[in-house]
């Protein structure tokens, strides 16, 4: 039987509870996960029509935190993206910031992640502007991870960046298959950006500092801090282009509902210590780890997003306001028909029949009749396995 957070969390959370205080989101993602498929969270139970034959089902929490319940969800959005692709090369951009603007970030999530998106986003959106290197609109994601394989604090955005798009004079204009902007260039425009925003937030009071940053809350400390910054290289690398836009959205998919740890990563729960997989991104190895589960416990909280807070986001010609006009114009333009989302009518049952073969309405009995729900139990009637 596969091992899961879940196993992890109901075994220790009391006792890391004890000494470790959580924020609210943070508990409360613990226990949506610790709940997830059990009777706290309501059940329904199906009977076949034909042999009589009764199962029982649990809710899903359907917490963004949860490795349980983003397979689905995944799904549904990798199959509405199909509908907004082009017919030019796509590449995977990855902005960094440095690791000494860790502990500012973590205190100060939803402003610091506000600035990285925006400073990321204007440095594209600037950037293939400029017929230098594109001269046109372009549409892309972004998508932000907070953790590294290791399950440290690690924030950085997954950008998808398509080579083309739409020119001032209304024409569709296809770059190189190479990544047309140099990586320097990026990285030294999002540098400027992200820590013009800082200061900025800095001057309207809107940054907190507690611990071992307290100094940068006295101004020639935060302007030295700044200037560090400054001096420094910022991390902004491209990955290989994708094969054929297709293969864009599938690409996605494993970027846009990961949560920091994926259960099938966990090897061992024992003795009060968590032994998992990572890849050591230095040399490219997969490697094992052993921590206590109150380390794994606190890796994890590190990484539950405040509440409100999208981590995926879309820019450009994938802007609400721009989808149905000058992304539809552009498709038209290159003569592309792009593939047709499938999902948004179906139910679930015929989803999940799509994606695994396996028909769930089906009686795994009788295997003729169908399964209709004769009785739900709501979130809270039954007993939580947790108080």
């Amino acid at each position: 039987m596969m091992l899961e957070v879940q196993d992890i969390f109901k075994l220790y959370w009391q006792e890391y509870q004890k000494k470790h205080p959580m924020t609210p989101k943070q508990y409360k993602a613990m226990m949506s996960i610790v709940n997830c498929r059990t009777a706290s969270l309501g059940e329904h139970v199906d009977e076949c029509e034909e042999c009589g034959y009764t199962q029982i089902s649990y809710n899903s929490c359907r917490n963004r935190h949860c490795p349980k319940c983003q397979s689905f969800l995944k799904a549904k959005w990798i199959d509405a993206r199909k509908e907004e692709l082009l017919p030019v090369p796509y590449f995977h951009v990855v902005f960094t910031i440095p690791e000494e603007l860790n502990m500012l970030t973590y205190q100060n999530q939803e402003k610091v992640y506000k600035i990285l998106f925006e400073a990321v986003a204007g440095t594209l959106l600037e950037l293939t502007a400029d017929p230098k290197y594109l001269g046109a609109q372009i549409g892309f994601t972004n998508i932000l991870h907070t953790w590294g394989q290791n399950l440290m604090y690690h924030p950085h955005l997954h950008c998808v960046v398509p080579s083309g798009g739409l020119t001032p004079e209304g024409k569709f204009k296809t770059g190189k298959k190479k990544f047309f902007i140099p990586v320097k260039v990026l990285s030294r425009k999002f540098r400027g950006k992200f820590l013009a925003m800082l200061r900025k937030a800095y001057d309207n009071n809107e940054l907190s500092f507690y611990g071992s940053i307290l100094e940068y809350s006295y101004d020639h400390c935060f302007q030295d801090f700044l200037d560090r910054l400054y001096r420094k290289e910022w991390v902004v690398y491209c990955k290989e282009p994708f094969n054929g836009p297709g293969a864009v959205i599938e690409y996605l998919g494993r970027y846009t509902h990961r949560v920091c740890i994926s259960n099938n990563r966990i090897l061992n729960i024992d003795g009060g210590n968590v032994t998992f997989k990572w890849k050591d991104y230095r040399d490219g190895k997969i490697k094992v780890m052993t921590i206590t589960a109150e380390e794994f416990i606190r890796r994890f909280l590190m990484h539950i997003l405040p509440t409100g807070l999208m981590k995926i986001r879309y820019y450009g010609l994938l802007s609400n306001r721009n989808r149905g006009t000058k992304l539809k114009h552009c498709q038209q333009l290159a003569g592309y028909k792009n593939r047709k989302a499938q999902f948004k009518e179906l139910h679930a049952v015929e989803i999940i029949k799509i994606l695994t073969g396996k028909d769930v309405s089906l009686c795994p009995c009788c295997k003729t009749s169908r399964l209709r729900t004769i009785r739900t139990i709501a979130k809270g009637v039954s007993p939580p396995l947790v108080a």
